[in-house]
């Protein structure tokens, strides 16, 4: 009895699997290569360890990733060490104290030496205000050093230092036109028209307002950012805001000439002369204004400072 058409389609089917295996084999062993596995679970056609014989890479060390970030082989910019005294910075800035010069070096990672000089100078030129030919002079001189702290090696500082040399002062010197009157601790005197036969000469006087009471004067201030940047970069542009305990300013005056009590002059004085009522009582209104003024001025202890820079740093070592 004929056997059944699906034993004839097994066998063909059977023989077609068995022809592919040799063909398998012969390729393998060609390429020297293992066998792969066609009729394996799922029938994947891909090689894996077992087959190839090779290891699988190994799983990378957490130790040596910073949470996903790739590793430097060398050290970031923001974290180099610096070597004592192995950089410097020298820049500028404009402050209270006048135009700056500012040179810094390191000591450490946490510490910077630091020395400025500050100088301005203005002269207003001869004015008239209600006859007074006024001439004012700004003069403004200094020297300070500082040691800069970075608290945990930050870019925030704080700089305790010393002003060593203040010269900061406001000067004034007025001639009174003759005949003008003022009123001074509210009396009022008239400037003196020169008279050769008398002697008599118009008011003149001089002015100082110093800010260099104390001296040496303590300071103390902080800032965002570093003189010297702890990396290749050579700029930085460091801010910086604090006091220099400079003391109550000063004010004195010293006046010159004749003064009346009077319009019309009748009643004048030489401000030299110390036993004339005119002078004594024009001395008199004028140092009373003047312990006012100073009194005052006592209120006020300290020095406003306040800058912006910019600093060049390179290596000297």
């Amino acid at each position: 009895m004929p056997a059944p058409a699906q034993s004839l389609r097994s066998s063909s089917a059977d023989h077609s699997r068995s022809s592919i295996a040799v063909i398998d084999n012969s390729l393998a062993e060609s390429f020297s290569l293992p066998r792969p596995d066609f009729y394996g679970p799922g029938n994947d056609v891909g090689l894996n360890s077992a087959d190839t014989g090779l290891p699988l890479p190994e799983a990378p060390d957490p130790a040596a990733s910073d949470g996903g970030r790739e590793r430097y082989n060398v050290t970031p910019a923001g974290e180099q060490h610096q070597a004592p005294f192995s950089r410097i910075g020298i820049g500028a800035d404009v402050s209270p104290l006048g135009i700056g010069i500012t040179s810094a070096i390191i000591l450490s990672g946490y510490f910077d030496a630091r020395f400025m000089g500050n100088f301005f100078q203005y002269n207003s030129g001869r004015y008239e205000v209600e006859g007074f030919n006024v001439t004012g002079n700004l003069h403004m001189a200094s020297a300070a050093a500082s040691l800069d702290w970075y608290p945990f090696n930050s870019i925030w500082r704080l700089s305790p230092g010393v002003m060593f040399f203040n010269g900061n002062q406001i000067s004034m010197a007025t001639n009174i036109v003759p005949g003008t009157s003022f009123s001074l601790n509210n009396q009022t005197f008239y400037s003196a028209s020169a008279n050769p036969v008398t002697g008599a000469t118009p008011l003149a006087a001089t002015g100082v307002l110093g800010l260099n009471t104390t001296r040496p004067a303590a300071t103390i201030t902080g800032g965002f950012g570093r003189f010297i940047p702890r990396s290749n970069r050579h700029w930085s542009f460091p801010s910086e805001f604090g006091v220099a305990f400079t003391g109550a300013p000063t004010v004195n005056v010293n006046a010159s000439g004749w003064a009346c009590l009077d319009y019309a002059q009748t009643q004048c004085s030489n401000l030299g002369d110390a036993k004339n009522p005119v002078a004594i009582e024009f001395n008199s209104a004028l140092q009373t204004v003047l312990t006012r003024w100073r009194k005052d001025l006592s209120r006020v202890q300290v020095y406003p400072i306040f800058s912006y820079s910019v600093v060049y740093s390179f290596n000297i070592r």
